[in-house]
């Protein structure tokens, strides 16, 4: 993980699906449990599905309040 991910899950958005234009940092859980157990997608995406999925599942989510915040600016 770099420290530039963590930023890049506030203001990417979903490319495809159910939640397509949603940022990653706003999938749901369970969403984001799907791609845990079916596979993540390669690449950046992928990799950074995994990242917001660990962060979810830890209750972690709150780590992303200051980015945002950074990022609505």
């Amino acid at each position: 993980m770099q420290a530039e991910d963590l930023q890049r899950l506030v203001i990417y958005p979903m490319p495809y699906g159910k939640y397509q234009g949603r940022m990653l940092a706003d999938l749901p859980g369970h969403y984001l449990g799907w791609f845990a157990r079916e596979g993540f997608p390669r690449g950046e995406l992928g990799r950074l599905l995994a990242l917001m999925y660990e962060i979810d599942h830890n209750n972690l989510r709150d780590l992303l309040l200051p980015l945002r915040r950074r990022s609505e600016t």
